[in-house]
């Protein structure tokens, strides 16, 4: 698969990343493994072979482990980030509450 643009590729030898870039560089690996989730779900659900579905289905569970693993990663980098997850999910949580009142 085709490298997507990344910032980072070339730095290995030139120098160490800055914490700033450390951290947009591990938020560009999260939406690299939903990438890869997306692509090994839409494989799985376009074939009829039955262990290629298992396998991809379940490389993509192993995507999302990663991706969990990377977002806690993040947290601890940056933990002011978490701050703005916290008020997403209570936008979303709001959200419920209302459409289930009403």
């Amino acid at each position: 698969m085709p490298e997507f643009c990344n910032p980072f590729a070339g730095l290995k030898n030139d120098r160490k990343l800055t914490h700033e870039e450390l951290v947009r560089a591990i938020r560009f690996m999260v939406a690299a493994e939903y990438e890869a989730i997306q692509l090994y779900q839409q494989t799985a659900e376009s074939t009829n072979d039955e262990l290629a579905r298992k396998v991809l289905i379940d490389i993509a569970n192993e995507e999302k482990e990663h991706a969990g693993e990377f977002l806690r990663l993040l947290r601890e980098l940056d933990p002011e980030e978490e701050k703005f997850y916290k008020e997403g999910y209570g936008e979303v949580e709001e959200m419920i509450a209302e459409l289930k009142q009403g």
